[in-house]
């Protein structure tokens, strides 16, 4: 899959992911920032990516777990900050979302700021029902 709006695509070809753009941009983030290159790369491996491309540059990713038949898990979301702010993040939301092998599946994910992404496209703030175990008890 791949989808060209303006100046960038979206593709779910892994072999067009950039490792250590994708581990740059975890490094930056609260929720993976202790994330290890040997994690990131089995996590893609383990997982349907997005990579989002401003020409041949990765500027996005994003990452979906799932089981296929009852729910999907939406995570590891970022845009390079140099991009941020032009609706990129959005679009990929978009596409992730509407996607084929998503349809019919319940959608997850964890956020502390950016909710407002993520309510339009029809998540809901659960506060209630959600537990996690730390990584540090494992």
């Amino acid at each position: 899959m791949k989808l060209s709006f303006g100046e960038y695509m979206i593709s779910k070809d892994k072999a067009l992911l950039q490792l250590e753009t994708i581990h740059r941009f975890l490094s930056s983030s609260y929720w993976a920032n202790q994330r290890t290159m040997e994690k990131v790369e089995a996590s893609i491996q383990n997982s349907i990516c997005y990579g989002v491309y401003h020409h041949a540059k990765q500027i996005g990713f994003a990452r979906v777990i799932t089981d296929g038949a009852t729910l999907y898990y939406l995570c590891d979301v970022i845009i390079d900050e140099d991009y941020r702010g032009q609706g990129i993040g959005k679009k990929l939301v978009e596409v992730i979302v509407h996607s084929e092998e998503l349809r019919g599946l319940t959608g997850v994910l964890g956020t502390q700021d950016a909710h407002g992404l993520y309510e339009p496209f029809g998540f809901i703030r659960d506060q209630n029902r959600f537990m996690r175990r730390p990584l540090d008890l494992c």
